[in-house]
């Protein structure tokens, strides 16, 4: 099947499979492979390996999904690993909460609501949202009780710094797996670097948002004033003793600087075995592999060694479920990039080139608010988008990049009832879910819209 039938057929298969993921409560897993096996086979791929004529082989369905998928293994699984790795070391040594602390005293007491912003921003760069959410949660509690600042607004600004590292930021496995998904794998720093930019206007935003609908709304925690917070010293306390801001920092930055100076070499033209040593420890791989070293001396410093073994266990467990759907999203790419929709959009690209950036921001808002997850949001855009990109004009890095970001917006709009992080935020930040929706629902999409916004227009300076 080809042309305008087809790509009926593959709208249909997309709606198909937003409903099996939210209304079936299919896995996603499931839910995109088999969506990728019928959409192959609707769309022309035999059924098993064949040879033309002319000699060339024409891969069959099974093929062009163990491709998919080990593919995407291939480039990526390691990464998203060390990632997670080094976020649960930060995490179990109580590293996490010195960086809060860190960004604390940088921003100063009085304003509070910036603070916590700034600290889930950089807390979410190696760990997860929603276990970030509940680690600081503690201190955004002291600090309400603390300044008298709104719980609301603090609890809202606490989700949406975490929220924006985590959708535009590596680490975190979304933007990475975008990024190698797009291509363009190798150019970690300059996503990193787009990330931050981006995630600026979004932070902007929340704050205000979160400044504003704290004064009309309530949550139980300020209408019970005999409830016991923990301070901040006893939290401390619980860990004993905090690591150093170096060495709380360096299993980030470190790995950072690898990959600039990486970067760096190359600019600068170097050669010989400086070039081969700055470019071998700037390979994401490497250079987080470095990361994970650093967290590792970083348990050895807390007296935590022990617990190595079941850190990298639960981190093991933790991921899985992201690479596995990670995969099914290279499957999807492949099997779209085997069928005749690319061919199609390339000679019809003008009309969709009049959407251009919009498009891939479009399709993961769409997917985010149907189906919960961000990550799944970001890794179905990304493996959707991969064979349209030069039919779409955006196949340079630095379009690639842009449309990354894109992906990332559309992924964090809107979190609703049926996104744990959705549950994370009301539960503990003790609203009810009639407030959820008035607050965490609308600051994710103050903050996607606020990122598009400067997503397209640096897609005008930027080609």
């Amino acid at each position: 099947m080809t042309g305008i039938p087809f790509v009926i057929v593959f709208i249909i298969a997309i709606i198909a499979m937003i409903l099996m993921i939210s209304k079936l409560k299919i896995h996603p897993f499931l839910s995109i492979m088999t969506v990728s096996l019928i959409l192959g086979i609707i769309g022309g791929i035999p059924l098993v390996n064949t040879t033309n004529t002319d000699g060339t082989t024409v891969s069959g369905i099974a093929t062009v999904i163990g491709n998919g998928f080990s593919s995407t293994f291939t480039s990526i699984g390691i990464v998203i690993i060390f990632g997670a790795m080094i976020g649960a070391f930060l995490e179990a040594t109580g590293a996490a909460l010195k960086l809060a602390d860190m960004v604390v005293k940088l921003i100063g007491p009085k304003h509070p609501e910036l603070a916590i912003e700034l600290m889930g921003w950089v807390v979410s760069i190696p760990v997860f949202c929603d276990s970030g959410f509940v680690v600081l949660n503690p201190i955004r509690k002291a600090l309400v009780k603390k300044t008298g600042a709104s719980s609301v607004a603090m609890t809202l600004c606490l989700s949406a710094g975490l929220y924006a590292s985590h959708v535009f930021i590596p680490p975190t496995p979304g933007p990475i797996a975008a990024a190698n998904t797009l291509g363009i794998g190798n150019n970690l720093l300059l996503i990193m670097g787009l990330g931050l930019v981006v995630s600026i206007p979004a932070l902007v935003g929340a704050y205000f948002y979160a400044k504003f609908i704290g004064k009309k709304i309530k949550a139980k925690d300020e209408m019970n004033a005999t409830e016991t917070v923990q301070t901040y010293e006893e939290l401390v306390a619980s860990y004993g003793k905090l690591p150093s801001g170096f060495m709380s920092l360096a299993p980030i930055i470190i790995p950072i600087i690898l990959m600039a100076m990486s970067n760096v070499a190359s600019i600068l033209g170097w050669t010989g075995a400086l070039l081969t040593i700055f470019t071998f420890l700037g390979t994401p791989i490497i250079a987080l592999a470095v990361g994970v070293i650093l967290g590792i001396l970083l348990l050895i410093q807390s007296k935590m060694s022990d617990k190595l073994y079941d850190l990298t266990n639960d981190t093991l467990k933790t991921v899985g479920p992201i690479l596995f759907v990670t995969a099914a999203g290279g499957v999807l790419g492949k099997v779209i990039s085997a069928t005749s929709l690319v061919s199609f959009i390339t000679e019809n690209a003008d009309a969709l080139q009049t959407i251009g950036i919009f498009f891939p921001f479009l399709l993961a808002a769409i997917l985010k608010t149907a189906q919960g997850s961000s990550t799944v949001a970001i890794t179905t855009t990304a493996g959707i988008m991969a064979p349209l990109m030069g039919a779409l004009g955006m196949d340079s890095v630095t379009m690639s990049a842009l449309c990354v970001m894109a992906i990332g917006a559309g992924a964090m709009t809107v979190s609703h009832a049926n996104d744990s992080y959705f549950w994370v935020v009301t539960n503990f930040g003790d609203m009810t879910p009639d407030q959820g929706y008035k607050t965490q629902t609308l600051v994710t999409l103050v903050e996607g819209v606020c990122a598009m916004a400067a997503i397209f227009i640096l897609s005008l300076f930027l080609h």
